[in-house]
């Protein structure tokens, strides 16, 4: 039993409930999330007993002898919140949000409200003050539920958040960061008609003033996540083409900026609750001040961050996939056929546990790329491959899910065909696969050169 730094018990269990610091029961209130954030619990520096557990206290030593399917107290504190309010609060609108092809408002509040859209941010900024595993256990956990809902966080945590931390102003943080922890989605406005893998060669442009207190944005994005809900974009445009690639500049875009237009939400797939829109910008002033980093270095930032977002991607294809076998493996527990249970047919075990070793394998690669990017250590080839290998894994316990089902498989009375449709774009989005194993291929011919 977790106690000292959480200072309560926080029983995850279908049907009990959480309890505050305070003492008070965050109950099961329909369609009501409990008023619960990370930043409410105290901290603690001593994480384990070396009497007790033969690790030393001191938590960076413990981690670097620990398995790493093994987290810290607040990681699996945050693991369970999601846990929790996933299959409470989510799982009973998801196939309604689905059907209507829109994210519900009480889902979008929910989630602020967990302190799920700050995980990153420090206290100081009214964030959670969480680690980068942390927010990636939560993008899996929801994905074992609704991977539309999980974009939204793995976007807004591990892309806008982190950029706007990482490379913004001070005065920036202190514009934004609060809002992003609260109130304010953010999109991600990479993407152009013209530019998809090839993403720096874009043709939107950030025309400077004569005395450079202000720019000019022209030009129309493409397939950009979230920007039916959003209420800023880190927008990326070249403020000096004639420089190539080395003129992308980053820019905070407030959404209600005159001369933004969000074009009718894509019809998808997958990820249907999920809005894809074109994004229109047509001599939108952004100010000097809302540059993010440094002019002409946005090729860098968007390099870097989106290393870390493909593990993201990773946490998101592992959930989905360990969410297909939350559905169909009591199923097949459950169903009999000639008087034995599914599950304990021997061409069905082989099957099932050939792929629960997949989603494991999966799932450690992309644990072990957080502790790489959390230890300051190189971790693009891992983070690819965990991209890579997880969409592969997704793909293949989606589909084998279905038949293991059967008929009931095949509709939409279970959750199975929608996984099956949400995770093709995991092998798409945020670096192709193709492009995955050519990043592979060329960190590995580095490891073996002499």
């Amino acid at each position: 039993m977790l106690s000292g730094r959480f200072g309560a018990r926080f029983i995850t269990n279908i049907g009990r409930t959480y309890v505050a610091p305070e003492g008070k029961a965050l109950g099961r209130r329909p369609n009501v999330v409990a008023p619960f954030t990370f930043s409410s619990l105290p901290r603690r520096t001593r994480l384990f007993s070396s009497a007790s557990t033969g690790h030393p206290d001191d938590w960076n030593d413990h981690l670097a002898k620990s398995p790493l399917t093994v987290f810290t107290p607040d990681e699996e504190m945050a693991r369970d919140l999601c846990r929790q309010w996933a299959r409470e609060e989510l799982r009973p609108i998801v196939r309604e949000m689905d059907e209507e092809g829109e994210l519900r408002k009480e889902i979008i509040r929910g989630l602020f409200d967990c302190g799920l859209m700050g995980m990153e941010i420090p206290e100081e900024y009214g964030g959670s003050g969480m680690n980068f595993t942390s927010a990636c256990l939560a993008v899996e956990e929801i994905s074992r539920v609704d991977p539309s809902v999980a974009i939204l966080v793995d976007i807004h945590n591990t892309l806008t958040n982190n950029a706007v931390r990482f490379w913004g102003s001070e005065e920036l943080k202190k514009k934004w960061l609060p809002k992003l922890a609260s109130d304010t989605i953010s999109s991600f406005a990479l993407s152009e008609a013209g530019s998809g893998s090839d993403a720096f060669a874009m043709k939107t442009t950030a025309t400077p003033s004569n005395d450079g207190s202000f720019y000019l944005i022209n030009g129309s994005k493409l397939w950009i996540s979230n920007a039916k809900e959003a209420g800023v974009f880190l927008l990326f445009a070249n403020a000096d083409p004639s420089k190539g690639y080395k003129g992308i500049t980053a820019f905070m875009v407030d959404a209600k900026s005159e001369g933004i237009s969000v074009g009718k939400p894509e019809k998808k797939l997958g990820l249907r609750a999920s809005s894809t829109c074109p994004v229109m910008f047509e001599d939108v002033k952004v100010e000097a001040a809302d540059v993010l980093g440094e002019v002409g270095q946005g090729y860098k930032y968007c390099i870097n961050i989106l290393n870390e977002g493909r593990i993201g991607i990773g946490a998101q294809q592992v959930g989905i996939a360990k969410g297909c076998m939350d559905v169909a493996l009591p199923y097949m527990l459950e169903r009999k056929q000639f008087g034995t249970a599914i599950a304990d047919f021997q061409g069905m075990q082989h099957q099932y546990a050939q792929l629960g070793t997949e989603i494991h394998a999966a799932e450690v690669m992309m644990y072990n790329a957080c502790r790489l990017k959390e230890a300051g250590l190189p971790f693009v080839k891992e983070a690819s491959m965990v991209k890579l290998y997880g969409s592969q894994v997704a793909e293949r316990v989606a589909s084998r899910s279905i038949e293991w089902l059967g008929g009931i498989g095949f509709t939409n009375d279970l959750l199975a065909e929608k996984f099956y449709r949400d995770c093709k774009v995991g092998s798409i989005y945020e670096g192709t696969s193709n492009m995955q194993l050519q990043t592979i291929a060329k960190l590995m011919k580095v490891d073996y050169m002499v």
